[in-house]
């Protein structure tokens, strides 16, 4: 596979990842300036050549991953007999730059509810850098019209229509948003549900008054959920100081309460 479809995989699914790109030559290398792989905790796609560099070049970019480093750095291999290696001797002859530059992992949105407010708040948030699920019980509710208004963006959609639409929230990643507005409050109450009890998102809200949410939290410490757990739910979402009942207003401010949270969460 080579790099840039591993990247754009890789952008698919919400997964960071580090671009190594040969910047420099002097003297003999086994790839020429311009020679990328991208390398994520798991896999690698693309070569910069192989041997000690690229085995060295694969270790420093996961330890960038892992630990948080600086986003871009540089670094120099000797390809010759005398140089310092760990995997081995590269005796080309020459010297070679490579830089390495961090593609920071994209926020990923499930919206459960394509209702009014859930095609609003997916038309705006389809023009932001995240992973976006739109799921809906409800045939017919995605549909090619749809479609096409959520994939103009530099969003990647996944749209999904789910008689069971707990179903997604097992496989959902972690650190994802979850956002619930769908058109029936029990199925709101049965995904707040799942959503606990999965457990491990970034954040969770359920639109609706506050009294809808007094009945909600009493259902849901019924079902055996402690306050601690049950308080990570955001009910009524959006801004408090964005308010207004038109489905667009409400989608507006949803879009932005998230977009501090996604603010707060970048180092």
């Amino acid at each position: 596979m080579d790099w840039l479809t591993g990247l754009t995989q890789a952008r698919a699914t919400g997964t960071a990842g580090i671009l190594a790109t040969i910047v420099e030559v002097r003297g003999h290398s086994p790839r020429d300036v311009g020679a990328k792989m991208f390398v994520t905790a798991d896999t690698t796609t693309g070569s910069i050549g192989g041997g000690n560099m690229e085995a060295t070049v694969i270790h420093r970019a996961r330890t960038m991953l892992a630990e948080g480093a600086e986003p871009v750095v540089e670094t120099e291999f000797g390809l010759n007999e005398y140089a310092r290696v760990a995997y081995g001797t590269q005796c080309c002859g020459g010297t070679v730059r490579v830089l390495l530059e961090t593609i920071g992992r994209r926020p990923t949105v499930a919206v459960f509810g394509a209702g009014h407010v859930g095609q609003e708040l997916a038309r705006i948030l389809s023009r932001s850098e995240v992973v976006l699920h739109l799921a809906d019980s409800r045939r017919g509710i995605l549909d090619d019209a749809l479609a096409a208004t959520l994939r103009d963006g530099p969003a990647t959609v996944h749209l999904h229509t789910l008689p069971a639409p707990e179903t997604l929230i097992a496989t959902l990643p972690d650190d994802a948003h979850v956002l619930i507005l769908t058109h029936d409050h029990a199925e709101d109450l049965m995904l707040c549900d799942a959503a606990l009890r999965r457990g491990g998102f970034a954040s969770l809200g359920v639109i609706g008054s506050s009294a809808k949410w007094a009945r909600f939290r009493k259902k849901l410490a019924a079902e055996g959920h402690q306050d601690a757990v049950i308080d990570r739910v955001h009910c009524p979402i959006g801004a408090p100081d964005l308010t207004g009942k038109h489905p667009a207003a409400i989608a507006i401010s949803v879009a932005a309460d998230l977009m501090r949270v996604f603010q707060k969460a970048t180092p």
